[in-house]
């Protein structure tokens, strides 16, 4: 039975270092004693009173006043707790703000739809504040990497005048002849001449930022947790490489129009074949997962392996 002991019985006892760090052992084995001493008092008239509980005597109201704890129960006494106080309301929680850095707890399933546990995602990873403008660099730098920025693939091309086929004698005399003078007819200012400062194949990449690139791909997947629209699998194995079956797993899922399945290793062979045939499902692996891709794709996928790659490559230091 646990006994509840006020301050003004523990000031009785002497002071309050008498519990905690004390330098005499004769001091503190006696404070322990009387202690023990009072405690057993305390639990000898409790269960007096509780023998006879019509009895308001001394020692009844002695152990009512030494009590300070209260245990708010439905079966205990509604004099001082109104029953009101002590019943079960629900909770209305306030939806939480994202950008937080905070750690979330995220339920994990499978294509079954099955329960697989819960996975904390790190909030420095999964609830970074949403900036656009970074998305927006990171979506350009990709684009210009894969020479798609305006339509241009960099390969448009010109000929010079030492490239255009042609003769390279002077058409006629320098003098006599009251034209203008020439040297060639293979100038841009003939016909079938050649193209000055014209397009040459090149690249149109630029450099940015690592510490940049790595933000973007924080900011895609804090947005897609933000929307609930982030999933994570305990592992993407399918049972054959049927495409029937990603068919009916993709039409059991809410709202999914395009689907990017991300796996943390080499992607499994039948899982490949199976989405190799549908153009609104991907599978990418980890290290291959981008800020473009993440966008083109409304629903994203990951498996437990590729989460736990996705942020050990998130906090590893960049080489400079």
């Amino acid at each position: 039975m646990a006994v509840s002991i006020s301050r003004r019985l523990l000031r009785c006892l002497g002071p309050s270092r008498m519990f905690g760090h004390c330098d005499s052992p004769m001091i503190m084995s006696r404070s322990l004693h009387t202690f023990h001493a009072l405690c057993s008092l305390v639990s000898r008239d409790s269960l007096f009173s509780m023998d006879s509980p019509g009895k308001t005597g001394p020692s009844f109201l002695s152990s009512r006043s030494l009590s300070t704890t209260t245990n708010l129960t439905p079966e205990s006494s509604g004099v001082a707790f109104p029953p009101e106080l002590l019943s079960t309301k629900t909770v209305v929680t306030a939806e939480r703000t994202p950008g937080q850095y905070q750690d979330l707890v995220i339920p994990v399933t499978n294509f079954h739809n099955e329960d697989k546990g819960f996975m904390v995602l790190a909030g420095d990873v999964f609830d970074v504040p949403i900036r656009k403008d970074i998305v927006h660099r990171v979506v350009l730098w990709q684009l210009a990497k894969r020479q798609q920025v305006d339509g241009s693939q960099g390969t448009h091309s010109t000929k010079t005048i030492s490239e255009v086929s042609g003769t390279g004698r002077k058409p006629y005399p320098q003098k006599g002849t009251g034209r203008a003078r020439h040297g060639t007819l293979r100038g841009p200012q003939f016909r079938g001449g050649a193209t000055k400062h014209g397009p040459k194949p090149r690249s149109h990449a630029f450099k940015l930022n690592k510490k940049v690139r790595r933000l973007g791909l924080k900011i895609a997947l804090s947005a897609r947790i933000a929307e609930g629209k982030l999933l994570v699998f305990d592992d993407l194995d399918i049972p054959s490489h049927k495409t029937k079956n990603i068919v009916n797993y993709v039409q059991e899922m809410e709202n999914s129009k395009k689907l990017l399945l991300v796996d943390g290793g080499p992607i499994n062979e039948k899982l490949k074949l199976a989405t190799q045939n549908l153009h609104y499902v991907n599978v990418l692996p980890s290290i291959g997962l981008n800020v473009y891709s993440i966008l083109l794709h409304d629903t994203l996928v990951m498996s437990r392996d590729a989460v736990n790659r996705i942020v050990t490559r998130m906090h590893t230091p960049i080489n400079r």
